[in-house]
């Protein structure tokens, strides 16, 4: 058995790996915010940073009660039954796929500003394939290429801000004033904040990503993880979005969804600064391509343990990868990826459903914790309305985005995600009642066969009880005293000609030839030896062979007479033919 080699990951390096993908939100996140809720977006982004901050306490309370891989699945598959616990699995799953792709495309999308010969669709497969490579390589690799990363994305936010904050100060504060006064797209600060809350979650994807790989982490690593992702995406999402409406007219901002932070880096320090943001854009997304495959080994090696995928899934290299499932994973993307032609922002209500679904059921989990498991250690608790209060701010923010209304020429986000999720769950509900499945495709089976193989089996017997019926009939030679050789042509006569097994060999004398007699025994003892299938009796009859003797051993046998045989008789032979009553001649 080869071995493998195991590597526990230190607080920087399970940080970057989820933190790359929680901190590239800042990204879209700002736009989509401002977009949504105008001037109080980087309030919105705050009252999620508070809800993150609750979500820490959550999280740490259920991984630090069952520190093992799998996420929403883990807290819920030990507080309640597997099939509810899948269906965490199944969102999670989902949501890895689409932050996957999209981030794949998107970073490359970005690179593109950069190098317009690039063809995207392309370069995201050779994206998706190096990330493939990289987390086969193992987990150590992989953290390494993630901290780079990490550290890159927070030095150009760190860089941006600066810029953007010197750039003021020359400047002045009048685009936040023009801002300020604007109206605000639904008119009432309460629902501006909704809506913009709504969006404003989707700037924590991600933060459910560390509890997928907690058993790769070293001891106390993971609460870190969770501390660190909330000062980062605390600190940079609110600020950013606060620095955008210091800069940008808010009527323009629709116009930079996809680049806004390039676009400030343009305005606040130049070409140069643009092009580092939309380099750290391209880099950072590619970090999140990294999550999902991180995220997604260490969920679907758990759900496997439990028997809901084939233990196919379970083999792994000398590294300790489980290299099939990050195989499948890729070919997954790969497939959606060529399914949406290149498209992924109809991705984005899976997205968006998927990773609020999860936090949702991570609350539930937490809840059916506390109830199920009251003395079950655990490093720190989440208090009750604490739980309470984020479990209803993310079913607020799911429902909100649900019901959004899509944009032009694209379907509602739910009818997308159903799209992707009810084949996966069903899937899922196959692995799940598979034995239950069996049995009932075998009682069909039953049912529809097993009539068929009585009928089949009544006419078998039907017909060999004919056959044995039909082979049964004996029929009759009466010798004088033939040699072997006429005895044997007698045999093969009625083999070849007749349905029978049963022959009875006669001899008719009316005085004893004890010479002839013990003749023909021998004679039919070797025959019986080379006919075995062929049942032959010898019967001696102490009478007179006579027309009167063949009709009363016919009736006496209760064989036709026409069943019975004699040779060619000579000149000397007393009877005629028809006198024996239709007795047929063979030899």
């Amino acid at each position: 058995m080869s071995s493998q080699k195991v590597t526990k990951l230190s607080e920087l390096e399970a940080t970057a790996i989820c933190g790359n993908d929680i901190t590239s939100s800042v990204l879209y996140v700002s736009a989509l915010t401002i977009v949504t809720s105008g001037k109080y977006a980087w309030v919105s982004l705050l009252i999620v940073a508070a809800i993150l901050f609750l979500f820490r306490k959550i999280y740490g309370e259920v991984v630090g009660a069952l520190p093992l891989n799998g996420g929403a699945y883990n807290a819920l598959v030990n507080t309640t039954r597997k099939s509810t616990a899948s269906v965490a699995a199944s969102l999670t799953i989902l949501s890895y796929i689409a932050t996957s792709v999209i981030s794949a495309s998107e970073a490359m999308a970005y690179l593109h500003t950069v190098v317009p010969w690039l063809p995207v669709i392309s370069a995201t497969i050779l994206l998706l394939s190096i990330f493939m490579g990289l987390t086969i390589l193992g987990i150590g690799e992989s953290a390494f290429v993630a901290v780079i990363i990490f550290i890159f994305h927070l030095a150009c936010l760190t860089v941006l801000a600066g810029t953007v904050i010197i750039h003021l100060y020359h400047r002045g504060l009048g685009t936040l004033w023009i801002n300020w006064r604007t109206p605000t797209p639904h008119k009432k600060p309460i629902e501006d904040l909704y809506w913009g809350f709504s969006a404003a979650m989707l700037g924590i994807s991600g933060f459910e990503s560390s509890a997928s790989f907690v058993e790769q982490q070293k001891r106390g690593v993971f609460p870190k993880t969770l501390r660190n992702m909330w000062i980062a995406v605390s600190i940079f999402n609110p600020l950013m979005a606060f620095l955008a409406l210091t800069l940008i007219p808010i009527y323009s901002v629709h116009n930079h969804m996809s680049d806004l932070l390039s676009y400030m880096g343009k305005i606040a320090g130049g070409n140069w600064l643009a092009t580092l943001i939309s380099v750290d854009a391209a880099v950072v997304l590619s970090g999140a391509v990294l999550t999902s495959y991180v995220g997604v080994s260490g969920l679907v090696e758990r759900i496997t343990l439990d028997r809901i995928f084939p233990a196919f899934f379970l083999k792994k290299n000398r590294r300790g990868s489980c290299y099939r499932i990050i195989i499948a994973f890729f070919l997954l993307c790969l497939s959606i990826l060529f399914i949406t032609k290149g498209e992924v922002d109809i991705l984005a209500g899976v997205y968006t459903i998927a990773f609020l679904s999860v936090m949702t059921l991570f609350a539930t989990g937490n809840i059916l914790l506390k109830l199920k498991r009251k003395s079950l250690p655990r490093p720190e608790r989440a208090s009750w309305p604490g739980v309470f209060i984020a479990l209803f701010s993310v079913i607020a923010a799911l429902i909100g985005n649900i019901v959004k209304t899509p944009q032009p020429g694209q379907p509602a986000n739910v009818v997308v995600f159903g799209e992707y999720f009810i084949p996966t769950i069903m899937l899922i509900t196959i692995m799940l009642n598979r034995i239950a499945l069996l049995e009932i495709l075998l009682n069909f089976i039953e049912f529809l066969f097993v009539p068929i193989l009585e009928f089949v089996t009544n006419i078998n017997q039907k017909i060999y009880r004919t056959i044995d019926k039909i082979q049964s009939q004996e029929f009759v030679f009466f010798t004088r005293g033939d040699n072997i050789s006429n005895l044997n042509k007698v045999i093969l006569y009625i083999r070849r000609n007749e349905h029978t097994k049963k022959i009875k060999i006669v001899t008719a004398m009316d005085h004893e030839n004890k010479a002839l007699l013990e003749k023909l025994k021998k004679d039919l003892e070797f025959l019986k030896r080379v006919y075995p299938d062929v049942k032959i009796d010898f019967v001696v009859v102490r009478e007179k062979f006579t027309p009167e003797l063949v009709r009363k051993l016919a009736k006496k046998w209760g064989i036709p007479i026409n069943f019975m045989f004699i040779g060619s008789p000579g000149d000397r032979f007393p009877y005629r033919i028809e006198e024996l009553g239709g007795v047929r001649l063979i030899i």
